[in-house]
């Protein structure tokens, strides 16, 4: 399933790509900062949301709407930069970090792009800095530094960012979820996604030219998500009772947590950057933040200022959930609800022997949720109704967290955030 690429220089097939602009005029790379006023209407009338995406640092939201696409800052939260058209809506709208780069689909019953095109924008150009033009409706798109990556329903395309060279094609099992997640730490390059079994994970790492399959679950994969060095892969199936927690060099199981006994479509799972805690948000309304008890070692447990890198080969300390959970779960720092249930273990059922999470929050089963981690102990919750959160938990006792701050983005409805303790 080929593709063709138009640049500022034509059009060429995929194999044969020409190069996107002589490296003197490459695009120059502006963050976003104070709103674009001009490009801000009074009001938020029949705009409806198509989309909406974590850039990769988790400071941003990318927005698409029926009438354009909308950039917000996370902390604080605000409207910083917006594109209202009257051409059409987007369907994916894909951050770059926080500068001026953008890959946008369209989307919606009137799309601005057909929903199997890819366009590279440069907003501070104001133009298509490159294009993609596959057969089939492109699923999801990623962005690296270094890297394009058009993920489609069978398909994978990895590209080069800098001259738009066609690097890989990865063939999936089908994706209509656009299953694709990359590491963004420059040391790495790490791309995890679809096998072509079911359940099956492949990850590929670029850097060491390194392909590893994963048999993570029964059931075929619902979500998935990278450390930001690409070391470690979280994932969850269609049943959505257990996430697995895998090292990506060798394929093991280091940890498994479960988010419930009744299946559920999970919508996102997040990971801290200090790798001490992960997060899942499902169609039951509930997100679960759960304690990990990957280290490095020679690490302090207590001491996670920052993920392992690939680079240095570290070697990953684990126990897995057939252990017993005492000697693993240090005093004053929260115990999962399995715990007390081990000296049971081979005459429970196996979902006994899973840890179960340690803080949530509860949500409204109306519709779809993604979550990130935010600083001091927090998570960000962002919906398709247009809604943003952000609630504590505590580290030490977990249980029921607590909002802090919500906000009605679509329409500028906004509640001062709640102090912090």
């Amino acid at each position: 399933m080929a593709s063709t690429i138009s640049t500022p220089r034509g059009i060429s097939q995929s194999g044969r790509l020409g190069s996107l602009d002589s490296p003197q005029s490459w695009p120059s790379v502006v963050p976003f900062n104070e709103p674009e006023i001009d490009n801000i209407s009074n009001t938020d009338e029949g705009a409806e949301l198509l989309s909406v995406s974590w850039n990769q640092d988790y400071g941003c939201i990318a927005v698409g709407t029926t009438s354009g696409f909308r950039i917000y800052n996370c902390d604080p939260f605000k409207e910083t930069f917006r594109r209202d058209l009257q051409g059409g809506g987007f369907g994916i709208v894909e951050m770059l970090f926080r500068c001026n780069i953008l890959a946008l689909v369209g989307g919606g019953s009137h799309p601005q792009y057909p929903p199997n095109k890819v366009m590279i924008w440069d907003d501070h150009q104001s133009r298509c800095i490159g294009e993609f033009v596959f057969r089939s409706e492109v699923r999801a798109v990623k962005l690296r530094r270094d890297l394009i990556v058009v993920v489609l329903e069978h398909k994978i395309y990895v590209y080069n960012f800098t001259d738009l060279k066609l690097l890989h094609q990865i063939e999936t099992v089908a994706n209509p979820r656009g299953l694709c997640c990359l590491s963004y730490d420059p040391n790495t390059s790490v791309l995890a996604c679809s096998g072509l079994r079911r359940g099956e994970v492949r990850v590929e790492h670029f850097g060491l030219k390194v392909t590893k399959f994963i048999s993570a679950h029964d059931s075929n994969i619902a979500c998935a998500t990278l450390t930001v060095d690409g070391l470690l892969l979280a994932t969850a199936s269609t049943k959505g009772t257990l996430i697995r927690i895998f090292n990506t060099l060798d394929g093991t199981r280091l940890q498994e947590v479960r988010r419930g006994l009744d299946r559920a479509d999970i919508y996102s799972i997040a990971l801290s950057q200090n790798v001490q805690w992960l997060a899942v948000s499902s169609d039951k309304g509930t997100v679960h933040v759960f304690s990990l008890r990957v280290r490095v070692a020679g690490d302090d447990a207590s001491n996670h200022n920052a993920t392992p890198t690939m680079a240095h080969s570290p070697q990953m300390t684990h126990q897995n959930s057939s252990s017993s959970l005492d000697a693993l779960m240090p005093q004053n720092t929260g115990t999962n609800t399995s715990s007390s249930l081990s000296f049971m273990r081979g005459v429970l059922p196996k979902y006994f022997s899973s840890e179960w999470s340690f803080a949530q929050f509860h949500l409204p089963e109306t519709t779809r949720y993604k979550t990130a981690f935010g600083a001091q102990n927090t998570v960000m919750v962002i919906s398709m109704d247009g809604s943003f959160y952000r609630c504590s938990f505590d580290p030490v006792n977990g249980g029921q967290m607590v909002q802090r701050e919500f906000i009605r983005f679509l329409n500028s409805d906004i509640q001062r955030p709640k102090p912090m303790p």
